[in-house]
């Protein structure tokens, strides 16, 4: 069958269209984010003054909490619009990931959620960005640690395991024994602004993907109901 040339140009011009105005819409949401930060620096002073003070406390305290929660979202919007590139070197991953727990620790201290390590990754190096990539096993970790409800289980596994293609991948599992994930939220997970929390973005797991997107990785789920969820980050073996 004959493809008219025409509507092919005009579907590929209104594609690009559609692409240039996304990217515009993008630049200014990360303008509006920008002042909106600015902003709240100020208010969140004034706040600040008004505590120390003593004046209309519980009123300032409450405007305070919802300054945070507001800067928490705009905050998290330009590090999705952000397109700052990665600083790449040896990332040593274990290292990294006991960082990480260690800035956990009184949270599962209080949580009464035990903590069980199997690394088991050899050589435990990646090629990648550690700010990056903490930020990506922070997130997984809060999240895992607030999936589980009174006492339970966190565990970090690591290993070096051959994909079907034959490549090889530095895998981190961050597994908990949560409630488990509704099998219809499952494919939305790493949607921007898709949440099933109260006071949630939606936006720290969809960064998380692009991060390992960025390191030749990706990032998947395994999860059931009542027993709990595992995140799984997939990284190009250094």
């Amino acid at each position: 069958m004959a493809v008219n040339s025409s509507t092919v140009t005009d579907g590929l011009t209104q594609n690009l269209r559609r692409l240039d105005r996304l990217a515009s819409l993008g630049l200014i949401a990360a303008s509006v984010a920008h002042e909106i930060k600015n902003g709240l620096l100020a208010i969140n002073t004034f706040t600040q003054l008004l505590l120390e003070k003593s004046e209309d406390r519980e009123m300032a305290e409450v405007v305070q909490r919802e300054l945070k929660r507001i800067n928490s979202l705009v905050t998290q919007m330009l590090r999705y619009a952000s397109h700052k590139p990665a600083t790449h070197g040896t990332v040593q991953v274990h290292q990294l990931l006991d960082h990480s727990l260690r800035l956990l620790e009184k949270e599962l201290t209080v949580r009464t959620i035990s903590l069980k390590r199997d690394y088991r990754a050899l050589p435990g190096t990646v090629h990648g960005d550690e700010a990056q990539l903490q930020q990506v096993f922070m997130n997984l970790l809060l999240n895992a640690v607030e999936a589980i409800s009174g006492s339970g289980e966190l565990t970090v596994r690591t290993e070096v395991a051959a994909e079907k293609s034959g490549s090889k991948k530095f895998k981190i599992h961050i597994s908990d024994t949560g409630s488990g994930i509704a099998p219809e939220n499952l494919p939305q997970l790493f949607v921007p602004f898709f949440t099933t929390k109260k006071d949630g973005t939606g936006l720290g797991l969809a960064i998380c993907q692009r991060v390992a997107q960025e390191h030749q990785g990706f990032i998947e789920v395994q999860s059931e109901l009542g027993r709990g969820s595992t995140f799984i980050v997939s990284l190009a073996v250094d």
